[in-house]
């Protein structure tokens, strides 16, 4: 597999673009999906979508993930973990690569990392004026797990965490987008949402392979890194598993319409994965098609649950 070229200052002479780069905004296609499951939630339970409110809800996620990545890039490179990660594969693992090619400097990231979480609070407050107050509780939830995930004194992924950081935040975006078109809390996000956030939760898991020695050597002791390879590559299949447990229970008790089905013609990219991990798991620069894979099934599970709730 050819990897794509990582950044460099000469590549990248526009501040502007040097900075929406190191958002890895590929990826921000995964808070974006969750956006658009919390409004087929909506939609499905009969609301008029407000387009304006769903439009600053999508930057306001958009802008949280951002600032995630950014500061993930700057905890790294404080504590080594990007630095000696020589069996990362661009751009799904090792980082973003801006700090340690020189595109950014550790003040610069930092900086950057922390103005977008100040946005995403601008952001939220308006929100909370134009649907209702509670929604400050789905803002500091998900500003903290965005922070804490590899922020000192928390470092909640290594700690074993972070399975559980990328879940509740991509629930969070879902029930958050769902709450301000609803402006209250309801059961409906949650039950349509976890699915999605569990395959999501699978693309961080797969993730750690190629980054297990490096984040091993730095401290980094999430799941992946504690127990054996062989151990470890399961843990893909459980998740897989409970995703599509979850959502054929839901579905057969009645809470979800039956074209929230639709989700499962993504199973198949899943197991092809799985298949892939299983196999290679030992091998961490042959994961990447199985990385390649776990994005699209991720992608297609949302697009095709929310025409389900749409259609449904």
């Amino acid at each position: 597999m050819t990897q794509p070229l990582e950044p460099t200052l000469d590549a990248l002479q526009n501040p502007f673009a040097r900075y929406v780069a190191a958002t890895r905004p590929a990826f921000l296609t995964a808070s974006l999906m969750a956006c658009l499951i919390g409004l087929a939630i909506a939609r499905h339970d009969g609301l008029a979508v407000d387009a304006a409110l769903a439009a600053v809800t999508l930057l306001f996620a958009l802008m949280a993930q951002a600032g995630t990545n950014v500061l993930n890039d700057y905890y790294d490179a404080l504590n080594g973990t990007d630095a000696r990660n020589v069996e990362r594969i661009f751009p799904f693992t090792g980082g973003s690569r801006f700090i340690q090619n020189g595109v950014l400097t550790l003040a610069q990231t930092r900086n950057f990392g922390f103005v977008l979480l100040a946005c995403v609070a601008a952001a939220g407050l308006w929100l909370m004026l134009a649907s209702s107050p509670q929604l400050i509780y789905i803002g500091l939830a998900g500003l903290f797990i965005g922070w804490a995930y590899s922020a000192p004194p928390f470092r909640l992924n290594s700690r074993g965490q972070g399975e559980l950081c990328v879940a509740a935040g991509i629930l969070s975006i879902t029930v958050g987008t769902d709450f301000v078109q609803r402006k209250g809390f309801a059961a409906a996000p949650f039950i349509a949402g976890l699915s999605y956030a569990l395959l999501a939760t699978n693309l961080l898991y797969i993730n750690q392979f190629p980054d297990r020695k490096a984040d091993t050597e730095a401290g980094k002791l999430h799941w992946v890194a504690r127990l054996d390879v062989q151990h470890a590559r399961w843990g893909y299949v459980l998740i897989v598993l409970l995703a599509y447990a979850w959502l054929l229970s839901v579905v057969a008790l009645g809470w979800l319409p039956m074209l929230a089905l639709l989700a499962f013609l993504a199973l198949p990219l899943s197991v092809k994965a799985a298949r892939l991990l299983l196999r290679h798991a030992a091998q961490p620069q042959q994961l990447g098609d199985a990385i390649k894979l776990t994005i699209a099934a991720m992608m297609a599970h949302g697009a095709l649950l929310s025409l389900g709730l749409i259609l449904g």
